[in-house]
C-alpha cells in the first residue's frame, strides 16, 4: 500500500518530542513522494514544519484509529510501535484507570501507587475457570491459565514476574500465590495455603527495605515452587533465593533504611522478652542510621513485629527458635557498633571493656578476647609456616562489616530453609506452579558488580522470553498452515557469550580473582585486550580506563570496575568464623555447618545480593579435594550456576511473564510518566515482543470475525455460502498487495497497519452511507416539511383572506354606524356643551354681577364712609386749624394789641389830655347800649317762653313725681324684696359658686373622665383592632398551624408508614440474614457430614482391603449401616435390639439445636415417666387400703361395689357439668375483664350465685334420688338374699307367715339402719365434695375480689397518670395479665394433655384387658354346648373396608420400604406415571400406624431411615436435577403432612373433618419437623448448586456474546490473548439454549409437584444467577461495555421477563433480581455527556454501587468512530455526585449468594384413604388399614 494513500490530509501521526517522549499531530496536507517537509497541525493549536530525515526518508508513525485506542491487547492495534504501545497504556492507566494490559502472552502491570478493590475473592471467584482472553487482563487471568494449563496439559507451569524496584512485582507475586491458594481448595490439607501466604511476611522482613524508589523494595530475588497432588490441591511450597544484597546490612544511602526486621526489633526493644537484647532507638545503631530515615509514613513497626512472629508461629518457628533469630539480629546491630583506634598506620586495637562488643560477645555466646583479638588480627598461612599480622583500622572496620553481612546471609539462608521446611508437604507432588519475582533490568549513574550480575540474569531471562515468543508465533503459522518466514529478531545470544562464555567477562574475572597480585585495574586491561574492537558489543569510555561498556537489548550501561575482584571473591576471616562456630548460643554453630565446604556458602557478595540455592535434603559426601576446590568458587561463578539451575526450570515449564512498570519515580496514584514508562518498556521486552509480532503477521481474525465486522464492504453479489471464500474474494478486491495478509486455516493473517485501512475503509463507507442516508432522509424530511407547510399554508391564506374580507365588512359596517352615532353624539356633546356653557355664563354672569354690584356698593359705602370721615378729619383739621390759627392771631392780635394798645396808651395818655377822646368813646357806648337793650327784650320773651314750658314741666313733673313716688314705694318694697332675695341670692350665688365649683370639678372629673373613656375607648379600639388583627393573625397562625399540623401528621403517618416499613423490610432483611446464616451453618454441616462421610469411606478403604473371593454385599444395606442416624444419640440400645451398635469413633456428631431439644424432651419425657410412677403408686395405695376395708366388710362388699359403681356414675356426670359450668364462669369473666365486673351485682357475679345456687339444688335432688335408690337396692337385697338361701317354697311361705308380725318390724329396722349408714357416708361423701368445691368457689371469689381491688387501685393510679403514660400503663398491665393467664391456660393444657395421654393409655390396657377376658369367655363355652346349636347355612353379603388411611408393615421390613421407596426410585418413572409426592404420603401413612400402635420406636427407625436414605441418594445422584427436585418436592411434602396431621389448630383449619380424623394422636413430631425442614433447605442448595452449575456455561456466551439481534454490534479487532490454547471447542449457547434449559427446571418442578412458592423462589435464584454472572463478566470485559451490547442485554432481559410472564412467575421477585443488569445496560445506552446526563444517570442506576457506576463509564469502549468515548471530567462528576451514596465499596456481585429459602405450609386436599399403592413400586409387603 502506497505511503500516498495512507499519509492524506487529516492523518494523525506520531513525532518525537524531548518532553512527552511522542506527540500527536495531524497532516495538514496530503504527502507526496519526493517531499521533505510534512505540514502538521499540533493538538495544542500550533502548527509545525516537520523535516523527513534525508537519509532514511522515513516517514512519522501512524496513529491507530481512536476504535482501537485503550485496547485489552496491544497486539490487537493495527500499527504496533512504540508511540502506539505508550499512548494505548497511557490511557488505559489514567482515563480507564486499568493497570493490567496484555501484549500478547506478557501482563504488562503499572503499579497505580493506590490500594484498588480489584484483588477482593469474588474477584477471584469471577476468573477462576475463565478462558484467558474472555476477561479483562489481570493477574488473577494469568493465574488462572497457568493453573488450568497445568490441569489440562500435565505440565509444571512458571510466572515470571519482572520489573524494576517499586514497580509491584512483590505484589504481584502475592496476588499470584493468593490465587492459587483461593481456587485450589486445600483446606483439608492443614491451611498449607495459609503456611504459603504466611511466608510472605517472613520474607519481606528480612528481604526488603526502603529505597528511595520504593518504601518495601524486595532486596532479593525469589523463585517459590507451589506444589499441587493429583487433584490439583496445594499440598506445599519450596522456595529458592537469588542475589540476596548484603552490602546493605552494613551501608545505606540516603533516604534509605536497612532491613526492616532491624526496625521492628528496634521499635519491639521495650517488650519484657527483649530485655536482654539490650536495644534502643534504631538511631543508635551503626547500621540502622545512616539512611536518616529511620520511619516509614503510615507503618508501624511495632505491629509489623508482631505479624511477623505471628507468621513464624504459624510456619512452625519454635519461641526459642524466633528468640536465637533476635539475638543474632541484635548481635549484627551491636556489631556495627564496635569501633576501632589506630596504633599505627598497619595496627589497630579496641578499646578495653568495650560494650558493643561485650553485648555481642554475650549475645553470642563466644569469648570476648578472643573476638577482640582476631577483630583486630589476621592468620597468613605459607608454604612453611604460619603467622598473625596486625591489621590496619580501615581494614579491621571492613573485616567487621565482611562479618555482619556473612552472618546476616547465613540467617537468611537458615530462616529460607525452615520455612521450606514448613511448607514441605510428605504427599508425593505431582505438578507445580513456579513464582519467579526477580530484579529488573538496571542502570544507574554509577554500575558495580550488583547491576553486572543483575542485567547477565536478565540477558538470560530476555532470551528465554525471546525464543517462546518466537516459539509460540511460529507454533500459530504452522497450525494455520501459513508459509513460515524467518523473522529478524533481537537475539542476544553475542552478548551472553560476551558475559559467560570461554574467556568471557565472568571467566576473566574468576582467573584475575586467583591471581595473588589482581587488581581491578589489570583486570580492566585484560577485558580491553580480549574484547575491545573484537566484540560489538564491548566498549571502552573515552575518558576513564577503569570502566567498560555493554550493549544489552535494552540499552548501554558503563560498569566501573572497582569493587568487582573483592565483591566476587567475598573474604570473610576464617579465624572470625571458628570463633562463631565455638559459640555457647547453640543456634550459632547451624547457621556454620556446611562452612567446611566453604567459607561462603551461599556465594554472597560482600557488598551486594546473594544467589541462593535450593538446600538439599541430605548433605552431600565429597572427596577433601571436591571441598577445597568449591572452597575456590566464586560469586560471579556459583551465581551462573544458579542461573543455569533457574534457567533449565523455566525452559521445563510453560512461562507465563508479568512486567511490572513503575509509571513515576515520586510514587504519585495514577500519574504517567511517558520517559520512565518507555525506558522500562524498553528494558522489560514488550517493545520487542511487539516488534517481533509486528515483523510477521501481528493481526488476525477468525473468517467469522472478519465476515461480521466488514461485511458493510462487500457487495450483495460478493456473499456466498461459504465464509472464507467471501473474505478472500473481498480481499482480493480492497488489498491488491497480497504480502499484506494470509488466508489460514481459521484465520486471516494481517501485517501491521491492514487493519487500520481496512477500519478507514469501512469508516468511510459508513461515513458515506451515513451520509447518503442523512441526504436521503434531509431530503425526504425537507420535502414532507415543505409540502406539509405549503398545505399548511394555503390553509392558512384561505381562512387568513377570510378572515380579512369578514373584517372589512365589518369595519364598513362599524365605519356607517359610527357615523351615525357620531352625529348624534356630536350633536348631543354640543347641545350639552352649549348648554352648559349657558348656564356657566348665566352663573357666571350672576356672581359676576352680584360681585361687581357688591363692589360697587363697597365703593360708595366706602366713598360714603370717606366722605364723612374726610369731613370729620376736615372738620377736624379746619378747627384744629381754625383753633390754631385763631389762636396764633389772638396771639398775634394780643401782641399786636398790646403793641398797639402801649401805643394807644401812649396815645391815650396823650388824648386824655384832649376832648375828642370823649367823644370817640361816647358814640361807640350808644351803640352797645342800644345793643344790649334789644338783646334784653329778646331774652325777656324767651323767658317768659320758658316759664311758661317751666310750669308746663312743673305739672308734668308733679303727675310724674308721684308716678315716682308710687314707683319708689313700690321699688321700696321691691328693694326689701330684692334685698331678701339678695340674701338668698349670695346664698345661691354661694351655692351657685360651690355648684360651679361641684360643676367645674365635675366637668373636669367628668372632661378628665371623657378623656379617659376616649382615651379608653382609643385604646379598647385599638386593643379590639389589634385583638383583630391578632385574632385573624392567630387565625391564619391557626390555619397554618392546622394545615402544618395536618401536613406534619400525614408527614408522620408518611414518615411512619416509611419507618415502619424500612422497620419491616429490616425485621425481614434481619430474619433474611439470620435464615441465610442458618441455611448456610446447615450448608456447612452437611458439606462437614459429607466430607466425613468421604474419610470414612476412605479409612475404610484403607484399612478393609477386599480379599479375593470375597463376596459383595448389598450396596444399600452396608450404606445404611454405615449411615449416623439423627437420633442415634437419644435412641437407647434397648430399644433397637436388631440393630448392631456402630463403634463410638463413627459417630458423628449431631446438629446442637437437634440435639438441645431431644435432651429437653428427653427430661420431660422423664419427669413425666415420674409423675406417672408416683400416680401408680398412688392407686396402687388406694387399692391396698381398699382391699382391706373389704376383708373387714365382707358383708356390705356387694351394696358398696354397687354404691360405687353408681357413685362414680354420678361423680363423672357431676363432674361433667360442674366442668361445663366453671368453663361458662371462666368464659364469661374473660369476656368481662373489666375489674367492676366482678363486683356483687355485676353479670359475672349473679352467674357465680346462680351456679353456686343450682348446685345446692342439684345436690339436694341427688340427696332424695339417693335415698330412693338405696331403699329399692335394699329391698332387692332382701328379696334376692331368701331366694338364694331357701331352697323349699314351702318353708319360704311358712317362714313369711312366721315373721309378718316380728320379722318384718327387725327386717326393715336392719334395712333402715343399713339404708342410714350407706346414706351417711353418700352424704358425707358429698357434703366432703361440696365443701370443697364450696371452698374452691370461695377461693376463686376471693381471687376475683383481689384481682377486683388491684384492678381498682390500678385503675385510681392511672387515673392520676397522663393520659399516654396511662395509656402504656394499662396495656403494660393488660400484657402482664395476659402473659400470667396464657401460662396458666398452658400450664393447664399441659395437665390435661398429661391426663388424655394416661387416660388413653388405661383405655387401651383395659381394651386389651377385654379382649383377652372375651377371647377366655369363648375358650370356656364347651363344645357341647356348640354341638346342640343349629346350624344354619347364612348368606354374609360383604362390607367394604372402610380405611383409615394407613399403611401397616413389618418392623423386619422397614430396609426393604426404604429400599425400594427411596434408594432405588426412579424420579421419572414416577413423576409421569403417578401423583406427585406418593412417596411423602406413604411415608407419612407408614409414620400413621406407627403413631397408632403407639409404638415410638418404630416411629423413630423410621423417620431417621428416611432422612439418611434421602441423604445417600442426594450424595448418590445430586448431581442429577431431576432426582434433587424430586426428592426436595417429597421431602416438603412429607413436612408438610406432618404438620397438617400433626393436631395443631394452626394447621388444621383447611382440613376436611375425615383429615382432622386422622391426625396423629400419641407422637408430637415437631422436632422431627424441623429436621426435615433443615434437610429441605439442604437439598434446595443442592438443587441451587446443581442449577447453578448447568447455567453457569450458558450465561455469558447466552446473555453477553451471542448476538439475539444480527447485525447491531461490531466485532472490534482482538489480539493475542483471544486465540490462546485456553479456549476449548465448546459448542456456543445462545439466549434460546437459556430459555430453554428454564423451560426444562420449570416443567420438572411442576411435574414434581413442588409447591408453587417454592417454584417461585428457585426461578429466583435462576434469575439472580443469570444477572450476576452477566453483570460481572460486563464489569470486568471492556469489549462487552458499548452501546450495541447495552441494546442487546436490554433485549435478552425481555426476553427473560417474557418467559416470566408467560410462566405466571412476575411476582416471584425474580424480575428485581435482574435490575442491576437492566440499569447497567440502561448506562451503556445513555447520554453521558452534560451535567443534567449525570444527574439522569445517578437517580436512574440506583441498584448499581458506586465502584460499578464508575466502572461501567471507564470500561465503555466505542465499537465504531460514530461513538464518542466517556470524558474524565464527566466520570468525575458522577463521583462528586456519588459520594455521599451509602453502598458497598464491593465491585462484583455475589453470584454466590443464596437467598434464604422459606417453605410456606401448603396443605395437601387429598385424602389418604383413597391413596393406592402401585404395584411398580415394589410394596406388596404393606397393607392398607
Amino acid at each position: 500500500m502506497a505511503a500516498s494513500e495512507l499519509y492524506t490530509k487529516f492523518a494523525r501521526v506520531w513525532i518525537p518530542d524531548p518532553e512527552e517522549v511522542w506527540k500527536s499531530a495531524e497532516l495538514l496536507k496530503d504527502y507526496k513522494p519526493g517531499d521533505k517537509v510534512l505540514l502538521l497541525h499540533l493538538e495544542d493549536g500550533k502548527d509545525l514544519e516537520y523535516r523527513l530525515d534525508p537519509k532514511t526518508k522515513e516517514l512519522p508513525h501512524l496513529r491507530n484509529p481512536d476504535i482501537l485506542v485503550g485496547e485489552n491487547d496491544l497486539t490487537a492495534l493495527s500499527y504496533l510501535h512504540e508511540p502506539a504501545v505508550l499512548h494505548n497504556l497511557r490511557v488505559r492507566f489514567i482515563d480507564s484507570k486499568l493497570i493490567y494490559t496484555y501484549c500478547g502472552i506478557v501482563l504488562v502491570a503499572i503499579n497505580p501507587y493506590e490500594q484498588l478493590p480489584i484483588y477482593g475473592e469474588d474477584i477471584i471467584n469471577a476468573y477462576s475457570g475463565q478462558n484467558m482472553g474472555d476477561m479483562d487482563p489481570h493477574i488473577f487471568a494469568v493465574a488462572e491459565e497457568a493453573y488450568k494449563q497445568m490441569a489440562r496439559d500435565e505440565r509444571n507451569q512458571s510466572i515470571i514476574v519482572s520489573g524494576e524496584s517499586g514497580a509491584g512485582k512483590t505484589v504481584s507475586a502475592k496476588y499470584a500465590m493468593r490465587y492459587f491458594a483461593t481456587v485450589s481448595g486445600s483446606a483439608s490439607e492443614a491451611n498449607v495455603e495459609e503456611k504459603v501466604l504466611a511466608s510472605n511476611p517472613i520474607m519481606e522482613s528480612i528481604g526488603n527495605a526502603k529505597t528511595t524508589r520504593n518504601d518495601n523494595s524486595s532486596r532479593f530475588g525469589k523463585y517459590i515452587e507451589i506444589g499441587f497432588d493429583k487433584r490439583y490441591r496445594i499440598i506445599g511450597a519450596n522456595m529458592r533465593t537469588y542475589l540476596l544484597e548484603k552490602s546493605r546490612v552494613v551501608f545505606q544511602a540516603e533516604e534509605e533504611r536497612n532491613y526492616h526486621i532491624f526496625y521492628q526489633l528496634c521499635a519491639s526493644a521495650k517488650l519484657p522478652e527483649f530485655n536482654m537484647l539490650r536495644l534502643g532507638n534504631a538511631n543508635n545503631f551503626n547500621y540502622t542510621k545512616q539512611g536518616g530515615s529511620p520511619m516509614i509514613e503510615g507503618v508501624d513497626d511495632a505491629k509489623e513485629m508482631a505479624h511477623t512472629r505471628q507468621a513464624c508461629t504459624l510456619l512452625g518457628i519454635s519461641d526459642s527458635y524466633q528468640m536465637g533469630i533476635f539475638r543474632i539480629l541484635a548481635g549484627i546491630l551491636h556489631l556495627g557498633n564496635v569501633g576501632f583506634t589506630s596504633r599505627d598506620s598497619d595496627s589497630c586495637t579496641i578499646p578495653p571493656k568495650h560494650e558493643p562488643l561485650s553485648i555481642f560477645c554475650d549475645l553470642m555466646g563466644v569469648d570476648y578476647d578472643e573476638m577482640c583479638h582476631w577483630l583486630c588480627h589476621r592468620k597468613l598461612a605459607t608454604a612453611t609456616e604460619t603467622y598473625i599480622k596486625p591489621i590496619s583500622k580501615l581494614q579491621a572496620t571492613n573485616a567487621r562489616d565482611a562479618l555482619a553481612k556473612h552472618i546476616y546471609a547465613k540467617l537468611f539462608n537458615w530462616i529460607v530453609d525452615h520455612v521450606n521446611q514448613a511448607l514441605h508437604s510428605a504427599v508425593k507432588q505431582h505438578s507445580f506452579i513456579g513464582v519467579l519475582d526477580i530484579y529488573g533490568f538496571e542502570t544507574f549513574e554509577i554500575n558495580s558488580f550488583e547491576q553486572f550480575c543483575i542485567n547477565y540474569a536478565n540477558e538470560k531471562l530476555q532470551q528465554q522470553f525471546n525464543m517462546h515468543v518466537f516459539k509460540l508465533e511460529q507454533e500459530e503459522y504452522m497450525k494455520e498452515q501459513i508459509p513460515w518466514t524467518l523473522i529478524d529478531f533481537y537475539d542476544n545470544q553475542p552478548c551472553i557469550n560476551l558475559i559467560e562464555s570461554k574467556l568471557g567477562i565472568l571467566d576473566l574475572l574468576d582467573e584475575e580473582c586467583k591471581m595473588p597480585k589482581g587488581t581491578d585495574d589489570t583486570w580492566a586491561q585484560k577485558l580491553y585486550n580480549t574484547h575491545l574492537n573484537k566484540c560489538a558489543l564491548f566498549e571502552k569510555p573515552r575518558l576513564s580506563n577503569k570502566a567498560f561498556i555493554i550493549q544489552h537489548f535494552a540499552d548501554k550501561v558503563e560498569y566501573q570496575c572497582e569493587g568487582f575482584l573483592e565483591k566476587n571473591k567475598d573474604t570473610v576471616f576464617e579465624e572470625q568464623i571458628k570463633v562463631l562456630k565455638s559459640s555457647k548460643f547453640k543456634m550459632l554453630p547451624e547457621l556454620f555447618q556446611d562452612d567446611e565446604k566453604a567459607i561462603s556458602p551461599t556465594s554472597a557478595t560482600s557488598s551486594g545480593r546473594t544467589p541462593l540455592t535450593r538446600t538439599p535434603s541430605k548433605p552431600t559426601k565429597g572427596r577433601p579435594g571436591q571441598m577445597a576446590k568449591e572452597h575456590k568458587k566464586t560469586v560471579g561463578h556459583q551465581f551462573r550456576n544458579s542461573l543455569h539451575l533457574l534457567m533449565e526450570t523455566l525452559n521445563a515449564t510453560t512461562p507465563h511473564y508479568v512486567r511490572c512498570i513503575k509509571p513515576n519515580d515520586f510514587k504519585f496514584p495514577f500519574t504517567f510518566d511517558e520517559k520512565r514508562a518507555v525506558q522500562q518498556l524498553r528494558a522489560c521486552g514488550v517493545l520487542e515482543t511487539i516488534r517481533i509480532s509486528a515483523a510477521g503477521f501481528p493481526s488476525r481474525w477468525t473468517y467469522q470475525e472478519f465476515f461480521s465486522r466488514y461485511r458493510v464492504l462487500m457487495k450483495q453479489k460478493d456473499v456466498l455460502s461459504d465464509r472464507k471464500q467471501t473474505c478472500k474474494n473481498v480481499l482480493e478486491k480492497l488489498i491488491l498487495d497480497k504480502d499484506k495478509y494470509q488466508f489460514g486455516k481459521t484465520k486471516i493473517f494481517f501485517r501491521a497497519g491492514q487493519v487500520a485501512y481496512l477500519e478507514k475503509l469501512r469508516a468511510d463507507k459508513l461515513r458515506a452511507a451515513c451520509i447518503r442516508i442523512q441526504k436521503t432522509i434531509r431530503g425526504w424530511l425537507l420535502r414532507k416539511k415543505y409540502l406539509r407547510m405549503r398545505k399548511a399554508a394555503i390553509t392558512v391564506q384561505r381562512y387568513v383572506r377570510g378572515h380579512q374580507a369578514r373584517c372589512y365588512a365589518k369595519f364598513l359596517r362599524r365605519t356607517k354606524a359610527a357615523t351615525i352615532i357620531q352625529k348624534y353624539w356630536r350633536m348631543y356633546t354640543v347641545r350639552r356643551r352649549y348648554k352648559i356653557r349657558r348656564t356657566a355664563t348665566i352663573v357666571l354672569q350672576s356672581y359676576l354681577r352680584g360681585y361687581l354690584a357688591r363692589n360697587r356698593y363697597r365703593k360708595i359705602l366706602r366713598e360714603h364712609k370717606a366722605v364723612i370721615i374726610q369731613k370729620w378729619v376736615r372738620g377736624w383739621l379746619a378747627r384744629t386749624y381754625y383753633k390754631r390759627s385763631m389762636h396764633a392771631i389772638i396771639y398775634l392780635q394780643c401782641c399786636f394789641r398790646r403793641m398797639m394798645a402801649k401805643r394807644e396808651l401812649k396815645k391815650l395818655k396823650i388824648e386824655a389830655r384832649s376832648v375828642e377822646r370823649y367823644k370817640k368813646l361816647h358814640i361807640g357806648m350808644e351803640n352797645k347800649i342800644m345793643q344790649l337793650q334789644r338783646k334784653v327784650d329778646e331774652q325777656n320773651k324767651d323767658y317768659k317762653c320758658l316759664m311758661e314750658k317751666l310750669t308746663n314741666l312743673e305739672g308734668i313733673y308733679n303727675t310724674e313725681t308721684e308716678k315716682l313716688r308710687s314707683d319708689l314705694e313700690r321699688l321700696q318694697l321691691s328693694e326689701e324684696e330684692a334685698r331678701i332675695a339678695t340674701g338668698r341670692v349670695l346664698s345661691l350665688q354661694e351655692e351657685i359658686a360651690k355648684l360651679r365649683k361641684d360643676l367645674e370639678q365635675t366637668q373636669s372629673e367628668k372632661k378628665s373622665i371623657e378623656e379617659r373613656a376616649d382615651r379608653y375607648k382609643q385604646e379598647t379600639e385599638q386593643l379590639v383592632s389589634d385583638l383583630k388583627e391578632e385574632n385573624s393573625l392567630l387565625k391564619q397562625e391557626k390555619e397554618a398551624l392546622n394545615h402544618l399540623i395536618v401536613e406534619q401528621a400525614k408527614e408522620m403517618t408518611e414518615t411512619m408508614e416509611k419507618k415502619l416499613v424500612e422497620e419491616t423490610k429490616q425485621l425481614e432483611l434481619d430474619l433474611n440474614d439470620e435464615r441465610l446464616r442458618y441455611q448456610n451453618l446447615l450448608n456447612e454441616f452437611s458439606r462437614l457430614e459429607e466430607r466425613y462421610d468421604d474419610l470414612k469411606e476412605e479409612m475404610t478403604l484403607m484399612v478393609n482391603v477386599p480379599k479375593p473371593g470375597h463376596k459383595r454385599t448389598d450396596s444399600t444395606h452396608s450404606s445404611n449401616e454405615s449411615e449416623y442416624t439423627f437420633s442415634s444419640e437419644i435412641a437407647e440400645t434397648e430399644d433397637i435390639p436388631s440393630r448392631t451398635e456402630e463403634p463410638s469413633e463413627k459417630k458423628v456428631p449431631l446438629d446442637m439445636s437437634l440435639f438441645l431439644k431431644l435432651q429437653k424432651r428427653v427430661t420431660e419425657l422423664e419427669q413425666e415417666k415420674q409423675v406417672m410412677q408416683d400416680e401408680l403408686d398412688r392407686k396402687e395405695e388406694q387399692v391396698l387400703r381398699s382391699k382391706a376395708k373389704e376383708e373387714e366388710r365382707p358383708q356390705i362388699r356387694g351394696a358398696e361395689l354397687e354404691y360405687e359403681s353408681l357413685k362414680r356414675q354420678e361423680l363423672e356426670s357431676e363432674n361433667k357439668k360442674l366442668k361445663n359450668e366453671l368453663n361458662e364462669l371462666r368464659k364469661a369473666l374473660s369476656e368481662k375483664s373489666a375489674p367492676e365486673m366482678t363486683a356483687p351485682g355485676a353479670p359475672a357475679y349473679r352467674v357465680l350465685m346462680e351456679q353456686l345456687t343450682s348446685v345446692s339444688e342439684e345436690l339436694d335432688v341427688r340427696k332424695e334420688e339417693v335415698l330412693i335408690l338405696r331403699s329399692q337396692l335394699v329391698s332387692q337385697k332382701e328379696a334376692i338374699q331368701p331366694k338364694n338361701t331357701m331352697t323349699d317354697s314351702t318353708i319360704l311361705l311358712e317362714d313369711v307367715q312366721k315373721m309378718k308380725d316380728k320379722g318384718e318390724i327387725a327386717q326393715a329396722y336392719i334395712g333402715l339402719k343399713e339404708t342410714n349408714r350407706l346414706l351417711e357416708s353418700q352424704l358425707q361423701s358429698q357434703k366432703r365434695s361440696h365443701e370443697n368445691e364450696a371452698e374452691a368457689l370461695r377461693g376463686e371469689i376471693q381471687s376475683l375480689k383481689e384481682e377486683n381491688n388491684r384492678q381498682q387501685q390500678l385503675l385510681a393510679q392511672n387515673l392520676q397518670l397522663p393520659p399516654e403514660a396511662r395509656i402504656e400503663a394499662s396495656l403494660q398491665h393488660e400484657i402482664t395479665r395476659l402473659t400470667n393467664e396464657n401460662l396458666d391456660l398452658m400450664e393447664q393444657l399441659e395437665k390435661q394433655d398429661k391426663t388424655v395421654r394416661k387416660l388413653k393409655k388405661q383405655l387401651k390396657v383395659f381394651a386389651k384387658k377385654i379382649g383377652e377376658l372375651e377371647v377366655g369367655q369363648m375358650e370356656n363355652i364347651s363344645p357341647g354346648q356348640i354341638i346342640d346349636e343349629p346350624i344354619r347355612p347364612v348368606n354374609i353379603p360383604r362390607k367394604e373396608k372402610d380405611f383409615q388411611g394407613m399403611l401397616e408393615y413389618k418392623k423386619e421390613d422397614e430396609q426393604k420400604l426404604v429400599k425400594n421407596l427411596i434408594l432405588e426410585l426412579k424420579p421419572r418413572g414416577v413423576a409421569v406415571n403417578l401423583i406427585p409426592g406418593l412417596p411423602a404420603y406413604i411415608l407419612f401413612m407408614c409414620v400413621r400406624h406407627a403413631d397408632y400402635l403407639n409404638d415410638d420406636q418404630k416411629v423413630r427407625s423410621l423417620l431417621t431411615s428416611t432422612i439418611n436414605s434421602i441423604k445417600k441418594v442426594l450424595k448418590k445422584r445430586g448431581d442429577d436435577f431431576e432426582t434433587v427436585s424430586f426428592w426436595l418436592s417429597n421431602t416438603c411434602r412429607f413436612l408438610h403432612c406432618l404438620k397438617q396431621y400433626s393436631g395443631e389448630e394452626g394447621f388444621m383449619k383447611h382440613n376436611t373433618s375425615r383429615q382432622n380424623e386422622h391426625c396423629l394422636t400419641n407422637f408430637d413430631l415437631a422436632e422431627y419437623r424441623q429436621v426435615l425442614s433443615d434437610l429441605a433447605i439442604q437439598i434446595y442448595q443442592q438443587l441451587v448448586r446443581v442449577l447453578e452449575n448447568i447455567l453457569q456455561p450458558m450465561i455469558v456466551s447466552g446473555m453477553l456474546e451471542h448476538e439475539t439481534i444480527q447485525g447491531v454490534s461490531g466485532v472490534k479487532p482482538t489480539g493475542l490473548r483471544k486465540r490462546t490454547s485456553s479456549i476449548a471447542d465448546e459448542g456456543t449457547y445462545t439466549l434460546d439454549s437459556i430459555l430453554r434449559q428454564l423451560n426444562s427446571f420449570h416443567s420438572v418442578m411442576c411435574q414434581h409437584g413442588m409447591d408453587p412458592e417454592l417454584i417461585k423462589q428457585v426461578v429466583k435464584q435462576m434469575f439472580y444467577i443469570v444477572g450476576a454472572v452477566t453483570l460481572n463478566n460486563l464489569l470486568l470485559r471492556k469489549d462487552m461495555c458499548s452501546w450495541s451490547k447495552g441494546m442487546q442485554i436490554r433485549y435478552n432481559v425481555s426476553q427473560l421477563e417474557e418467559w416470566l410472564r408467560d410462566k405466571n412467575l412476575m411476582n416471584s421477585g425474580a424480575k428485581e433480581t435482574l435490575e442491576p443488569l437492566i440499569q447497567a445496560a440502561q448506562l451503556l445506552q445513555v447520554k453521558k455527556k452534560t451535567d443534567d446526563d449525570a444527574e439522569a444517570i445517578c437517580s436512574m442506576c440506583n441498584a448499581l454501587t458506586t465502584a460499578q457506576i464508575v466502572k461501567v463509564l471507564n470500561l465503555y469502549t466505542p465499537v465504531n468512530e460514530f461513538e464518542e468515548r466517556v470524558s474524565v471530567s464527566f466520570i468525575r462528576t458522577i463521583q462528586m455526585r456519588l459520594r455521599d451514596r451509602k453502598d458497598s465499596p464491593q465491585l462484583l456481585m455475589d453470584a454466590k449468594h443464596i437467598f434464604p429459602v422459606t417453605f410456606p405450609f401448603n396443605p395437601s386436599s387429598l385424602a389418604l384413604e383413597t391413596i393406592q399403592i402401585p404395584a411398580s413400586l415394589g410394596l406388596g409387603f404393606i397393607s392398607r388399614v
